[in-house]
């Protein structure tokens, strides 16, 4: 039997491979207009402002009101994070948050980076621009656009971009060194929301191309993780000439081959490509890969078909806003979180760094605009759109970090990136890379121009 089951494969596999073979496509580039009302006949204004993160006593007042306010449900006996944020830690976040949390110092903390804004398709596009302090004679630094995901925010790159822009005097080689730009997702916080429907990643990859030519560059290497992944594999569709090197620390690439491949790799691992690491990390599969996306994907269902109902909620609430993101910053960091009372968040994360993230999102009110995101790109369901059928030939460098969602074997990369020239089993981390582990990244980032630049 299993010799019939394996020959079907093999035989399945090569008509397949035959059938799907892409010549290499771009996505047509196209142009938008999702600001308020209609298109002006006029020129768009294409100047580009500074800006600065700013707050009140107002601001920070009428958040401690509301957080006095809140009304606190006990946790079930020995529930740890099993049924989602636990109450009893969630006390202690917002005692720190009311009492000791010092949101004007993060200001300042925000505004150490140049903060700007430029109006593109009718949306007011926040971005930060990093230049390296110093660099070697004779030598220009690498322009990198880094792109954030939800529900995290520009703020992950705080720690990361030191380590690109001035590696020497933080214990890494000047080989590299890059001019970082980390924008913000429009509809994420300072980053304008669309006035209309169907604002998805392609038009979000549109923006942020023109974005880059807007700063004066016209080849550049973009990174990303979560939405910033797609984001960035999208600008590689539509621009591919334009990207240098794309590098990814997450992947979509879930499709009939890797489904495929994931049933019978157990047995044939290894005829199908996957290493023993690839098989430690995916099996069981029941348990390593389907039970984690149905315990981990429920906000997922929701905010594909209906964000404004729940967003209404969380926009009105911070203590409900904090639980709701601060626990993807637990179990997407490591499932086994889920059994700790504490969610482990501060093993890799401090309370003022989770909580700028959230007050990212409660101060600009943007949290129901995120969230619409999700319906955008994936509430017309999987693979209708064009882009999730294309591969990417563009030179591509990847991140395997443990702890990511769902691990994403070499075999399944190459098959959505045929470039792929830098695949790294990371050794510890999750889904917030940058965020968590931003010297293990930083590495990596580095080792995938090294590598390309040999080419």
């Amino acid at each position: 039997m299993w010799l019939e089951i394996l020959l079907t494969s093999v035989l399945g596999f090569a008509i397949y491979w035959f059938i799907s073979r892409d010549k290499e496509e771009t996505l047509p580039l196209e142009d938008g207009w999702w600001g308020p009302g209609m298109r002006p006949t006029g020129r768009e204004d294409e100047s580009i402002h500074p800006f600065k993160v700013e707050t009140s006593d107002e601001e920070i007042h009428d958040l401690h009101q509301r957080i006095d306010k809140f009304r606190f449900t006990p946790p079930l006996e020995d529930s740890c994070f099993h049924y989602g944020f636990n109450s009893n830690y969630l006390k202690k976040v917002i005692s720190y948050w009311r009492n000791e949390f010092n949101w004007k110092k993060q200001v300042e903390i925000l505004n150490r980076y140049p903060h700007f804004k430029t109006k593109i398709e009718g949306l007011d596009i926040h971005f930060i621009h990093v230049k390296p302090p110093q660099l070697p004679a004779g030598r220009t630094p690498k322009p990198l656009l880094m792109v954030h995901g939800w529900p995290g925010s520009f703020y992950e790159f705080y720690k990361i971009i030191p380590l690109l822009t001035d590696p020497k005097n933080h214990g890494l080689s000047d080989e590299h060194v890059f001019e970082v730009i980390c924008p913000s997702i429009p509809g994420y916080g300072f980053s304008e929301a669309s006035s209309k429907k169907g604002f998805n990643s392609v038009a979000t990859a549109r923006i942020f191309y023109k974005l880059m030519l807007r700063l004066g560059f016209q080849e550049f290497y973009i990174q990303g993780g979560d939405w910033g992944a797609l984001i960035c594999t999208n600008m590689a569709q539509l621009v591919p000439s334009h990207v240098k090197g794309l590098h990814l620390n997450m992947a979509l690439v879930l499709s009939n081959f890797s489904t495929l491949t994931l049933l019978l790799g157990r047995r044939f691992g290894r005829f199908l490509g996957y290493t023993e690491r690839d098989v430690e990390l995916l099996y069981p599969v029941k348990e390593k890969v389907f039970y984690s996306l149905m315990r981990e994907s429920g906000y997922m269902h929701i905010q594909c078909t209906k964000p404004d109902t729940v967003g209404s909620a969380l926009n009105d609430s911070p203590v409900g806003l904090a639980a709701y993101i601060l626990e993807k910053f637990s179990t997407w960091t490591n499932t086994e979180f889920r059994y700790l009372e504490d969610g482990g968040l501060e093993r890799k994360f401090s309370l003022d760094d989770l909580l700028t993230n959230v007050m990212l999102y409660w101060t600009t009110a943007t949290i129901v605009s995120s969230q619409r995101f999700y319906k955008e790109n994936l509430g017309q369901g999987w693979m209708t759109q064009k882009h999730e059928r294309m591969k990417v030939y563009v030179p591509t460098g990847f991140s395997a970090f443990p702890s990511e969602l769902i691990h994403t074997p070499e075999k399944w990369v190459r098959f959505k990136y045929p470039k792929l020239i830098s695949y790294s089993y990371m050794a510890r981390g999750g889904h917030f890379a940058a965020f968590e582990e931003p010297e293990l990244l930083a590495r990596d980032i580095r080792k995938f121009l090294s590598v390309l630049e040999q080419q």
